[in-house]
């Protein structure tokens, strides 16, 4: 009897030693797979989880953030009055046993942060910190002080690299993954505001990809509501995990001190500087050979889009990498590398951000259907020879560092789309260049109906000036004509 009714319900016992066998099976699989980053997030339930504290992550990263001061001599000359000329008047006064007036020198300071991001004592920090800079020293945390040698300066992002003379080992933060951010996720800025010491400062993230801000060529910037300040330029930005995901770079303000909107440089784009730094000192961009513009509502009708995306290739130039990856004219870019292309910016930001010698996947879309391209990552070529000169005959152009333009000079100024002609590089404040309002990028068509083709040609004609200048000057991709007496 007992065996016919244990036969009689093998078949349930087996159903559901089999479910429990999944259930337990799915129970491990779900123990062993990682919670991705999005599922950790949680909003505080209850009043103890409130009065968590910010401090474990102070701790860990506070040690990494440095002060940084850089100095400068600068000499100043004393305006002479005819009459001192004379030894008579220098006597009597102002200079003692007759002599002339000597040059006066002068330190000129200035001060940010910077965060250690190796072991051995590789700073990173703002450009604008430490430019023109004779002597830059760093006091970390424990009010140890440093000197630091400058080995890599990148206007184009507004970021530098430093390396402590002394031997660490060094307190480092760790790079985090900045794609992975979220509009408001907890953040902290530590740095040295207003000179006043090292402090920290809590926020959330309140935006992201910020294209508009106007302070690097490589616009992306991470915004945020921590309070930033003057000297919190080059200090950390970091996550709940004591990760690096900014450079603190610049805030919004008509007062000076905090608004609660500031400006953070992603980690991604710091990780490519420092890279560049150990591999040579020198930022080695990949050069893609195209022009592209933002595409807007009436584009998006036009190439029958729900909204606008991406943004449309407008030029591709003969055997560039754009070119022979199989680019072309009206092509809509809208991803690299998987990340979504909204505008111009956050395209450079995309491509400029990957190293020479590897690829870059380009998600285009072209008569209405998805292509995936492989463009080449290689520097710009210097098709001609630069030849910078300095010109210093009376002209227009006095006081200007001027090259021959190709795609390497045009990228290492930030010209897009041009590359033939004459640049300007430089302007110094006392020539007549910057009187007339002439400007580092400016390129020199026409001058007294003579096509300018080469900087020697330039500086010949500047030897045997008319007596009226007619120039035709290119400026971000407009021709004005001047006319100089």
């Amino acid at each position: 009897m007992r065996l016919t009714n244990s036969n009689r319900f093998r078949p349930l016992c087996r159903i559901l030693l089999a479910a429990l066998t999944g259930l337990l099976a799915t129970s491990a699989f779900a123990q062993s797979v990682e919670p991705s980053p999005a599922d950790l997030r949680l909003v505080p339930q209850n009043e103890a989880q409130i009065k968590l504290s910010f401090a474990p992550v102070v701790k860990q990263v506070a040690p990494a953030v440095v002060n940084v001061y850089a100095s400068r001599k600068v000499v100043r000359r004393q305006r002479v009055s005819p009459f001192m000329e004379d030894p008579f008047f220098r006597r009597f006064f102002g200079q003692p046993g007759g002599r002339p007036s000597q040059p006066r020198e002068r330190v000129e300071s200035s001060l940010g942060s910077g965060v250690i991001i190796t072991s051995d004592g590789t700073v990173i920090t703002n450009h604008h910190v430490i430019k023109g800079a004779d002597e830059v020293r760093v006091a970390l945390s424990d009010r140890r002080e440093f000197d630091a040698d400058i080995v890599l300066m990148d206007e184009r992002t507004d970021l530098a690299v430093l390396k402590i003379r002394e031997e660490g080992p060094f307190e480092h933060v760790s790079f985090a993954d900045s794609d992975s951010l979220e509009v408001g996720d907890i953040v902290l800025a530590i740095g040295n505001p207003f000179g006043v010491g090292q402090t920290v400062t809590q926020g959330i993230v309140s935006a992201l990809a910020r294209t508009q801000v106007g302070v690097t060529d490589f616009q992306f910037f991470i915004q945020t509501d921590a309070a930033i300040n003057p000297g919190n330029s080059g200090g950390a930005l970091v996550d709940m995990t004591g990760n690096l995901v900014g450079i603190n770079t610049a805030i919004f303000s008509r007062s000076g001190g905090s608004n609660g909107i500031g400006f953070a440089i992603p980690a991604h784009m710091a990780r490519f500087v420092a890279q560049a730094a150990d591999q040579g000192g020198k930022v080695r961009r990949p050069w893609l050979g195209a022009t592209v513009q933002m595409v807007n509502a009436e584009i998006a009708e036009a190439l029958s889009l729900d909204r606008p995306q991406g943004v449309l290739v407008t030029a591709v130039f003969d055997g560039s990498p754009a070119h022979k990856a199989g680019l072309e004219v009206s092509d809509l870019v809208i991803a690299i590398e998987g990340k979504e292309v909204v505008d111009p910016n956050s395209f450079g930001y995309r491509f400029a951000t990957k190293m020479i010698g590897e690829t870059s996947e380009f998600r285009i879309v072209r008569e209405g259907q998805e292509v995936s391209l492989s463009v080449p990552l290689v520097p710009a070529p210097e098709t001609v020879p630069r030849d910078t000169r300095q010109l210093r005959e009376y002209s227009p152009f006095e006081g200007t560092t001027v090259m021959n333009l190709s795609p390497a000079v045009a990228e290492e100024i930030g010209l897009e789309g041009v590359f033939e002609g004459v640049v300007i590089a430089a302007v110094s404040r006392g020539g007549a260049a910057n009187q007339v309002g002439m400007r580092p990028g400016d390129i020199i068509r026409v001058v007294n109906s003579k096509k300018v083709e080469s900087t020697r040609m330039l500086e010949a004609i500047t030897k045997t000036p008319p007596r009226v200048w007619r120039l035709e000057i290119e400026r971000d991709g407009k021709l004005s004509k001047l006319e100089v007496r």
